[in-house]
């Protein structure tokens, strides 16, 4: 089972990567964000909690989304594998993620880091804030926020994986394409 985690800050380009990604290996997708805009979108309790949550910049709590991601990976007992995007965002979540695929003896195989500078990503969130109608893109106070919330607690699941020799560094400026074929020749390496 090949179990990669799709790694960076809020406008990297997981989203635009992953796509690719699925189509490519036939993975099975797995975004928090996308389940919870989901829950947001349908209006249940959990969508409206996260909908505040997210839109002051700040993670969802990692017992809901622990659980959602345990019930998704249960939902597709005969996957290939998983692209996680958006998760992990903390070393409690890695380890948990672990411990869940330790059950299936499916590991992580590597987590593919996007690498963008901060000036970049303002941009294209900003850019994307205008197409998207997201209220947390819109706004330069929320997205800093975000950035600095991925840098202060999220960046450091970095040295998780390099403690476990499963850290790939991928340049997240270029084409969609330049970036596509980088992942990709750590991904075919990996199988």
């Amino acid at each position: 089972m090949l179990n990669i985690v799709l790694f960076g800050p809020p406008g990297a380009g997981k989203g635009t990567q992953s796509a690719l990604l699925l189509e490519k290996y036939q993975l099975v997708h797995l975004s928090t964000g996308d389940i919870l805009r989901g829950e947001i979108a349908q209006g249940t309790a959990l969508g409206l909690e996260a909908k505040s949550i997210m839109e002051r910049g700040e993670l969802v709590p990692d017992a809901v989304v622990i659980g959602m991601i345990r019930n998704k990976i249960e939902a597709n007992p005969n996957a290939a594998g998983f692209i996680f995007d958006g998760f992990p965002r903390t070393q409690a979540q890695a380890a948990a993620l672990d411990e869940m695929l330790a059950e299936k003896s499916a590991p992580i195989k590597a987590m593919l880091a996007l690498e963008v500078n901060d000036d970049e990503l303002m941009k294209r969130l900003l850019l994307r804030g205008k197409d998207s109608g997201r209220p947390d893109d819109a706004n330069p106070e929320v997205i800093g926020r975000r950035i600095q919330e991925y840098n202060n607690k999220t960046a450091p699941l970095i040295d998780y994986y390099k403690a476990q020799n499963k850290f790939k560094s991928i340049d997240g400026i270029g084409s969609i394409d330049e970036i596509f074929g980088s992942l990709c020749g750590v991904v075919d390496g990996l199988r």
